[in-house]
């Protein structure tokens, strides 16, 4: 396989190596050779170890936890190929950590979505790929062209493989997400309910309503992130609590910090479901009812279609 004007190079960095290997395997492509590692005081080194000269370069590297040094790792891979003579870098980050700090919550606090944007884009990168943002509109933060790819085809596919539709409501676990809900919903042509939630402090919710009649049917909860996986155990307790059968959560990326897992696997969640955009923790891989969907090969596809000039946009129609 071959870009429209140049070879294809795929590095990968140290945050989720074998989502990057499985990429390379549906691209039928090596991983190019570079070492990445660090010094003594944890100072970060990367050599590229192929020649790169007008290369097309794809950096597969998601800025999940420890989320600064997998962005100073994606900084420093740039600047390696940028004074390697790569013709075009595109950052393929599946997950963009930063995304939450999209817009001022109070008077002196920054935007750090589009600081992180800004670093990116001047550290040498030509395109970003990345996949579900936090806000659609974190795009426009990139001075630079932004694909943004979407888990829900992946999803979706896995939803009408494992359920009855017509005993299906999705449900979106916050007003803020009603968008993304409603796309899948439509999708799979199936109702929608809502949670209304209230956020006392970070990382806690209260769930105060159900907006819509969920009794008897398999709800479905979409959305974007999971961190400590309070919210989805609340809305399962209030979905059950208003006469639903059982809760699923399909999420696109499973942060899971800190208890996230455990908490998860001790609630009434019958499963939840996440891309691999992040690489799964042990906690996550052996707990009961956390499932991993690959996303390796919508991402590959759409390193294929951009490396050949087509159009992305085309594989979510």
């Amino acid at each position: 396989m071959a870009a429209k004007n140049g070879s294809i190079k795929l590095v990968a960095g140290n945050s989720n190596p074998a989502l990057a290997q499985e990429i390379a395997n549906w691209l039928h492509l090596p991983l190019t050779k570079a070492s990445v590692r660090r010094f003594a005081d944890n100072e970060i080194f990367v050599e590229v170890l192929e020649n790169v000269r007008g290369s097309d370069v794809y950096i597969i590297q998601s800025t999940s936890f420890p989320a600064n040094d997998h962005l100073m790792e994606l900084l420093i891979i740039t600047d390696a190929l940028r004074r390697s003579s790569a013709r075009r870098i595109t950052a393929v980050i599946p997950y963009f950590g930063y995304a939450r700090q999209d817009r001022k919550v109070g008077s002196r606090a920054p935007i750090s979505a589009k600081l992180v944007a800004n670093l990116i884009t001047h550290a040498g990168v030509d395109r970003v790929m990345t996949l579900d943002l936090h806000a659609g509109q974190i795009q426009g933060f990139f001075d630079i062209p932004t694909d943004n790819l979407y888990a829900s085809p992946v999803m979706v596919r896995d939803i009408k493989e494992r359920f009855d539709l017509a005993n299906v409501m999705v449900v979106s676990p916050d007003v803020g997400g009603v968008v993304r809900a409603r796309g899948l919903a439509k999708r799979i042509n199936t109702s929608l309910a809502i949670i209304d939630k209230r956020r006392e402090r970070a990382g806690e919710s209260e769930v105060m309503n159900v907006i819509g009649d969920v009794a008897g049917f398999t709800c479905i909860l979409i959305d974007d992130i999971v961190d400590s996986g309070g919210t989805l155990v609340n809305a399962a307790d209030a979905l059950l609590a208003n006469g639903a059968k059982d809760v699923y959560a399909y999420i696109s990326h499973g942060v899971l910090s800190g208890g996230a897992a455990a908490r998860i696997a001790g609630s009434k969640l019958k499963e939840l479901v996440i891309t691999d955009s992040i690489l799964p923790t042990e906690a996550v891989t052996k707990a009961p009812n956390i499932r991993t969907l690959p996303i390796a090969p919508l991402i590959a596809e759409a390193i294929s279609r951009t490396a050949a000039e087509e159009s992305v946009s085309s594989l979510f129609d």
